[in-house]
This record gives structure tokens, sequence and C-alpha cells, in this order.
């Protein structure tokens, strides 16, 4: 007796096989990661093409063959057209799909990473959010994962000798795993690569970050120094955490 499973699950991920058929990179809430193939899937008569795409929110349901899960229906719960023609928040989808791609590679149930999927999205999908901050949203998502994934990034001591921080000289550390202070970033100046100096309005915003406090973080005025030292910082963090998405 072949078995169906049935679960909700985001696609992050599709790639064209053979002549219509499909694979989709989706992450669910009961299985964590799943490669489903879809077949006949880009023929406009197949019943399942409504109900899945890249960016959906859909209720999947497949069956486990010897060697593949191949998709047998799919109920379309959240699209995303008013981010696909949105090229900011696009763009912000396919960095969070290209960590999702990069950061999990094996089936583990994560219903809390599912959950803050669903929460990011239904913000990016939210008119009211407004364009100015719309990076903070991928930031929101990435801080957050990564906690999830055990990086738990120090920021209220310093990551190395876990003194008080000053806050007008602060470091951050990817390889340490948060922000140090000056006398340790000091020990590190033959090597700058190891670490950068930040302000401590960027500090502020990763403490509420990881508050999930976000009322407070979308109606935050960042100024442009400061969102420029938070995308670096993320991109340092993912280059430290997962030296392969780079």
């Amino acid at each position: 007796m072949t078995l169906k499973y049935r679960t909700e699950g985001f696609v992050f991920k599709k790639e064209e096989r053979a002549e219509a058929d499909q694979m989709l990179s989706v992450f669910t809430k009961e299985f964590g990661r799943v490669e489903l193939k879809a077949r006949a899937i880009r023929k406009i008569a197949s019943k399942l093409r409504p109900g899945i795409d890249i960016f959906y929110f859909s209720e999947v349901e497949f069956i486990q063959g010897r060697l593949s899960k191949t998709l047998t229906d799919a109920v379309k719960i959240k699209e995303n057209r008013s981010i696909e023609n949105d090229f900011k928040k696009l763009k912000i989808a396919c960095q969070i799909a290209d960590i999702l791609d990069n950061f999990i590679k094996g089936q583990e149930k994560d219903g809390a990473t599912f959950d803050l999927l669903v929460e990011v999205f239904d913000k990016l999908r939210d008119d009211s959010f407004k364009t100015k901050n719309i990076q903070m949203a991928f930031q929101y998502f990435f801080w957050n994962f990564v906690s999830l994934q055990g990086y738990h990034l120090q920021t209220q001591n310093c990551a190395c000798c876990k003194g008080k921080l000053n806050p007008y000289d602060v470091y951050f550390s990817g390889k340490e795993g948060g922000i140090i202070c000056g006398g340790c970033a000091a020990k590190r100046s033959a090597c700058p690569e190891l670490c950068q100096k930040v302000n401590s309005d960027a500090v502020k915003v990763l403490r509420l970050i990881f508050k999930k406090d976000w009322q407070v973080i979308s109606k935050l005025k960042v100024e442009t120094n400061s969102q420029k030292i938070l995308e670096d910082i993320t991109e340092s963090a993912i280059r430290a955490f997962c030296p392969a998405y780079c």
C-alpha cells in the first residue's frame, strides 16, 4: 500500500525537468525540507499547477517512492503575486530562498523555522510596509533563522572576554560569534577581516531583532550608515556560518 503524506509547505526553489516536470524544494511544517517531483505540472491542463508555485504557501500531498517523493496534490494557501511584482520584495524573497537552500540540506522537522517563514512573508505581503525599511525584513529573518539553527549571536556582552561593552567602541566578529569590545578587537588588528567596526545603533537593532519586537523595528528610522553596517554584518555572518553560500 502506498502511503500518502499531507502537510503545509513553502516553495523556495523549482527546477525544470524533462519536458513538463518540475522538481520543487519545499520547506514543510511536518517534515522540514523535502524535494518533490511534480509530474507534468508545466502543462496548461495540470491539476497541480494552480495550487503551487515559487514562494507559495501550499498544502501539499505526496507519496514516497523508492528513490524520490512525488507530488500528488497541492492547494494554495497563500500566493505571493504582490511580492513578485515588487522588485525589492522579490529580491528579499530570493535571498531567503538562498539561505534555506544553503543552510538546510536534509529532511528534519523544524516547526519554528516554518512559523518564522510565515511571519516574514506576511510582513512582505503587507502593502503598508514601508519600502525604506524593506531590507530589515531579510535581516529579521536571517538573524532569527540562524538563532534557531543554533548560532546564538552575542550582543549583550563581549563575545570574547564576556566583559561589558562600550557603545562607542564596538566591533562585530562572525568568527567569535557576535559583538566584541575594542580591547579584544585590538588583539586582532593584524587580521582585520576577523572583525569590523560597528556602531551602537546597529547593535540596538540586532537586540530588537532577537527580541522579535517587530512593532518597534518597523517604525525605526535607521540612518543610512547604520543600515549599511547591518548589511555588512549580515554578509559577514553568512560567510562565517555558511561558506558554501558565497
